[in-house]
């Protein structure tokens, strides 16, 4: 039986709040792509063939693994500090990873791309826009479906009558 009225959230430091965990969740996964997306990135905006598929294809394991790994970690945190809003949080804890994606695609047109002009900033920034926009639902999807898993594993013995 779920009661009507939500539990009153008791005060935590700020290290163990919802917002740290979406900033500092991002961290870990971006720190097991940032080296093939530099490959990927160059290969792309310098126009030469990328052929690295099969090693792509473990990195992006590799991704989606650490992805749920952090949240569910970042979910227990908040379920054993009575925070019962791991919903959202668990969603976006995944979905920070494409803003270091962003971050690291404004560092690649700075400081590795010869571009310059309007339009080709605005080809740069959309396309990426784009491609981080999917990498958040991506992730975000990842962190939400293991947290979810988590939670209804841990809960599955739980009487409370």
């Amino acid at each position: 039986k779920v009661n009507q009225i939500p539990r009153i959230i008791p005060a935590k430091p700020w290290f163990r709040s919802g917002m740290t965990f979406m900033i500092a969740g991002g961290i870990l996964p971006f720190g097991t792509i940032f080296i093939e997306l530099y490959m990927v990135f160059t290969s792309f905006w310098s126009y030469k063939w990328y052929y690295v598929y099969g090693f792509m294809l473990l990195v992006f394991g590799m991704l989606v693994a650490v992805t749920a790994c952090v949240s569910v970690l970042c979910t227990y945190f908040l379920i054993s500090a009575e925070d019962h809003r791991w919903q959202w949080t668990s969603f976006l804890l995944g979905a920070s990873t494409a803003g270091y994606v962003f971050l690291y695609a404004v560092y690649f047109y700075w400081f590795k791309t010869k571009m310059t002009g309007f339009l080709m900033w605005a080809f740069y920034f959309s396309y990426m826009g784009l491609l981080c926009y999917g990498l958040a639902i991506l992730c975000g999807t990842v962190a939400y479906q293991a947290a979810a898993a988590f939670v209804r594993r841990i809960y599955r013995n739980v009487k409370a009558d």
